[in-house]
């Protein structure tokens, strides 16, 4: 333990002050966010000018606490319709450079704007002709000076007491950064089908890109009877599929109807129905709520929803069977 520092047990923990301090720090950073609004002007259009006309990908490059932001920033660039990745400035010194093409665009993060290690690559890009947006705290520093697009991030105050801890300036960064990202996102007219085709793993992703064909149960996993059937034989089609319901099928798979859980209770209420001679046909649902292959699995789920149903037939355009899911299937598929 470092002796300078009392263990946290020595000092008493005052609720107000703590409370003091972290709205202090909010509104700080808050504070800083708000002064970047008014600076929003030509530079920033030339910014995204540049990233738009970029025939590669935009470098995003920075240390330490910069680095970190620079990170983020790369990461929230791809995902919205800009191609980036992030190089640390040490290591492109030591070969990485050679990630960095001619027709790709670099933006650097530094809030002094005088990061030694920044400063060191700038030679090499500027050679290449290779267009330079820096994001900075000092309009007079070196990084400014030698950028083609100055983004002003600059803050009245860390938030940090110490005035030591980078906070509001990273804050103010990352802002800049989004706003980059989200203003090129819509110049590039991005949606969220776009979106979701970078985050396929992701709810959304899953969503809008999921398809019926790609969770529905086919061939021997479809349950389907003829019309013809008895009640014990849709039974037991029913418990072997484990779907809840039977396809009422003819002999080219042409839909007939459909005979659920819901239909055998109805069935059993009827005393009008000889359960041991009825065949299927007569017990069945006609003219079922069906759904196509091609369409989206989260349609799947809207229509059961809207139907109160708990599963569905998947025909193609000569209304044969192809396919069939249930509400577990999409939760398995986690579209629900």
């Amino acid at each position: 333990m470092n002796a300078h520092v009392a263990p946290a047990s020595q000092h008493a923990i005052n609720a107000d002050t703590i409370v003091q301090s972290a709205r202090t720090v909010i509104a700080t950073e808050a504070a800083a966010i708000r002064a970047l609004e008014p600076r929003i002007g030509p530079e920033f259009v030339e910014a995204c000018r540049l990233i738009m006309g970029c025939a590669g990908r935009v470098v995003v490059t920075g240390m330490g606490k910069s680095g970190h932001v620079a990170r983020k920033i790369a990461a929230t660039l791809a995902s919205t319709g800009t191609p980036a990745f992030f190089v640390h400035p040490g290591e492109a010194s030591h070969g990485d450079l050679g990630m960095i093409l001619p027709q790709d665009v670099v933006l650097a993060l530094s809030n002094s704007g005088e990061t030694d290690e920044v400063l060191f690559i700038l030679p090499v890009i500027k050679r290449q002709g290779i267009p330079l947006i820096a994001i900075t705290g000092n309009a007079n520093s070196s990084l400014a000076d030698q950028a083609n697009v100055h983004l002003d991030a600059s803050i009245a105050a860390e938030a940090c007491p110490l005035g030591l801890a980078p906070t509001a300036s990273t804050t103010a960064a990352l802002v800049m950064g989004d706003a980059l990202a989200v203003a090129l996102l819509e110049a590039r007219g991005f949606t969220s089908e776009d979106f979701a085709r970078s985050h396929p793993a992701g709810s959304l992703g899953r969503r809008l890109l999921l398809h019926i064909s790609d969770v529905m149960h086919t061939g021997e996993g479809i349950p389907a009877v003829p019309p013809n059937a008895s009640l014990t034989q849709a039974l037991m089609e029913m418990t072997r599929k484990h779907l809840g319901m039977t396809a009422v099928v003819d002999a080219d798979q042409h839909l007939l109807g459909v005979f659920t859980d819901g239909d055998l209770r109805r069935a059993l209420d009827d005393d009008g129905v000889d359960l041991r001679g009825a065949t299927v046909a007569e017990l069945m649902t006609r003219g079922p709520k069906t759904i196509g292959a091609d369409k989206l699995a989260i349609e799947a789920a809207q229509l059961m929803e809207k139907h109160q149903i708990h599963a569905l037939l998947v025909v193609n355009d000569q209304q044969q069977v192809v396919g069939a899911l249930n509400i577990h299937d999409l939760l398995r598929a986690r579209v629900v």
